[in-house]
């Protein structure tokens, strides 16, 4: 059996498995009757008219379909949903950097490492200004108050983890800060909460996300930028302009990917990520628990926390991502109990982040009609 034939055998039994897991998670909040359904022509449709490319999984009471529309890399007539193709998932990784910490919290529940969301990071952090007034529930909500502008601009230099920190670190030191307990969405407090995963665990961010995320959950082809196999290649990201498909084609550098560890250095499928989306919830990860502490942390100044936005009273949960001077889209709005929702990865588009929201609101509309969220 050839390697491309593997993979379509191994997605097929993937993409059942997926299924038994969605329609086995969380029975007390199974939807109702779906009463109309988003097709693979429907997506076809939107990407087509609106000039995109990427892959799109639909999620539909339970069951998954994936979409493949255009070129990965249009140079080699590659296209979405070739076997050997991975997306840079941007901030979509957030949730696993936060589920990661709250795995470790369990672990160290009870030894001297013990710590909670109301944990200050002074612990960790000692020299870091405004420190021993931001607390792991700050970081996790984005409302520690830090700002560093420029963590997505290319420095040119594959950075080590600890580097990368460290910019982190003497960049804030170094400038204005807002108040802490504000909300504003920054890199920064992933950044650092991947240094509290290597200070807590002795071991590299990268070494936590392979033992505790690709290699329990037996991902093929989700990994950190820098771990990408030579037998993979990562999306190339394009704009439509002129009326022309495929232009300024950029992908996502390791040097800028080395700058955001734990932020936005992940590269992954729909597919899979809808697996880890699961695994989340269902014990493989974290367990509903865990998910519900992550999620509905008492820091959070809105709807965000540990990496997703939980909207319409929790019922659906989103995350967009998006990488500075790149052209990729990443969305994801799921119910509650993973039935239903829709997983995007864009490599292809001319779209706002609120403009790609609300062509993608219409295929939710079909799915679960009066369920999602338009932002």
């Amino acid at each position: 059996m050839n390697f491309k034939d593997f993979f379509l055998k191994k997605s097929a039994k993937t993409a059942g498995k997926l299924a038994l897991a969605a329609s086995l998670l969380l029975p007390a909040l199974a939807p109702a009757t779906v009463q109309a359904e988003a097709t693979k022509s429907d997506v076809n449709r939107v990407m087509r008219d609106n000039h995109l490319a990427g892959a799109v999984l639909l999620v539909q009471n339970g069951s998954v379909k994936t979409v493949n529309y255009g070129y990965a890399w249009f140079g080699r007539r590659m296209k979405n949903g070739s076997y050997n193709v991975t997306y840079p998932a941007a901030s979509l990784q957030k949730v696993v950097t936060g589920a990661m910490l709250v795995q470790i919290m369990n672990e160290k529940n009870h030894t001297k490492q013990q710590f909670s969301q109301y944990t200050k990071i002074s612990r960790w952090y000692p020299k870091l200004k405004n420190a021993r007034y931001v607390t792991v529930g700050n970081l996790l909500t984005h409302t520690s108050g830090y700002r560093t502008p420029g963590s997505e601009s290319n420095r040119h230099k594959n950075l080590s983890e600890n580097k990368a920190i460290n910019w982190v670190i003497q960049k804030i030191n170094g400038s204005w800060q807002y108040q802490t307990g504000s909300f504003n969405y920054n890199n920064s407090n992933y950044i650092l909460l991947a240094g509290i995963i290597r200070k807590l665990t002795g071991h590299s961010y990268a070494y936590n996300f392979k033992h505790r995320i690709v290699q329990p959950l037996g991902l093929a082809h989700t990994s950190l930028r820098h771990d990408i196999p030579w037998t993979q290649s990562q999306a190339v990201s394009y704009a439509y302009l002129w009326q022309r498909k495929y232009q300024r084609p950029v992908s996502l550098p390791k040097s800028v990917a080395s700058q955001i560890p734990g932020a936005g250095n992940m590269c992954t499928t729909p597919i899979e990520y809808y697996e880890i989306m699961l695994a989340l919830q269902n014990g493989a990860i974290l367990n509903q628990s865990d998910f519900k502490y992550l999620t509905h942390l008492k820091a959070r100044k809105t709807t965000y926390s540990g990496g997703m936005y939980m909207k319409r009273d929790g019922k659906v949960k989103s995350a967009f991502g998006a990488i500075m001077d790149e052209h990729y889209g990443t969305y994801v709005q799921l119910t509650a109990d993973n039935r239903n929702g829709i997983i995007m990865f864009v490599n292809e588009r001319s779209q706002t982040e609120q403009q790609l929201k609300g062509l993608t609101f219409g295929l939710l509309q079909k799915i679960q009609p009066g369920t999602f969220s338009l932002n």
